[in-house]
């Protein structure tokens, strides 16, 4: 199978959004578009109550994904839809049988990018990714975009002169989470790669924290502090260093600060068209992991994030 972009849907606000925003994608990429639905077994067979007329929308033809699926007519017109509001892209309709989660991920090793939905749950409250969105992220092996419901194109690019929101003007820079002590090259290329396809910039976040024996330290001497800080920096502008000179066109902004990052992932998601984040592929006893600075990101920012898969 050819390379495409994949999106998944269920007729949801968010995987509408998702639809949207994986056509813009396939478009920068120069890539066919994939829109897949996948309809689940119902839990138990449906019998007409006596004297009741059979519904006709509960055929086969009709359930998609138990009582939350889509019909192929809207499958279809979702496409159709596509296509004529992203012109000159190839735009694919497919339905397929089984598990959500087993067939996303199934869908994701032939494809560049698999985008999902995620559902908005207000200002304050962050955004819910549901169990198949969490199930996939944590077993595949190719990136996977969430994109939450309401996202605009108008919402990646910068306002105009006037401050009007606009797609027609350059895109936000491209948020980075980096760990500079075990830099991931497979995460930090997909962040450059994505702002060198949009023509913006780059930022960069590294969280550090202070080291167990320079704590008590701290009090009587701040310069231990600094010292430390001055260290990580070095250590991340010496981790994207091979990427400023592949990607010479990508204005970067770095940013090391002391403790977690995802707060200040979460903050800067405002002002990014995309935030990239990584996880690693090694399996626990209880299967695959997120971690909990991708799972804060995913709950919080408000930018779709891409979660890329690393050893």
């Amino acid at each position: 199978m050819s390379p495409t972009i994949t999106v998944g849907l269920d007729g949801s606000p968010e995987s509408r959004a998702a639809a949207e925003w994986a056509a813009r994608e396939a478009r920068l990429r120069g890539l066919p578009l994939r829109v897949l639905h996948v309809r689940e077994p119902e839990p138990e067979a449906r019998f007409p109550l006596p004297g009741r007329t059979p519904d006709p929308d509960s055929g086969p033809e009709a359930t998609a994904a138990g009582a939350g699926g889509v019909r192929w007519s809207v499958l279809r017109e979702t496409a159709e839809g596509l296509r004529l509001r992203h012109t000159g892209i190839e735009v694919v309709a497919d339905q397929t049988d089984g598990r959500a989660v087993d067939v996303l991920v199934e869908a994701s090793a032939g494809a560049d990018l698999l985008v999902l939905g995620s559902r908005g749950l207000g200002p304050l409250g962050g955004f819910l990714v549901g169990s198949v969105g969490l199930g996939v992220i944590a077993r595949t092996q190719r990136p996977v975009v969430l994109v939450r419901a309401g996202e605009q194109a108008a919402d990646e690019h910068e306002p105009d002169p006037a401050g009007i929101p606009s797609a027609a003007t350059r895109y936000r820079p491209v948020l980075l989470g980096v760990d500079a002590a075990r830099p991931e090259d497979a995460v930090i290329g997909f962040a450059f790669e994505e702002a060198a396809r949009r023509g913006t910039g780059l930022h960069a976040v590294h969280g550090w924290n202070l080291p167990p024996y320079y704590v008590h330290g701290l009090p009587a001497d701040p310069e231990l502090y600094d010292g430390v800080a001055a260290a990580e920096a070095e250590a991340l502008t010496k981790a994207l260093r091979p990427w400023r000179e592949r990607y010479p066109q990508v204005e970067v902004e770095e940013e090391s600060i002391g403790g977690s990052p995802s707060v200040r992932l979460v903050e800067a998601s405002r002002e990014a068209s995309l935030v990239v984040v990584g996880r690693r592929t090694r399996r626990g006893p209880f299967g695959g992991r997120i971690g909990s600075l991708t799972h804060a990101v995913l709950h919080h920012a408000a930018a779709p994030v891409a979660v890329v898969a690393h050893e």
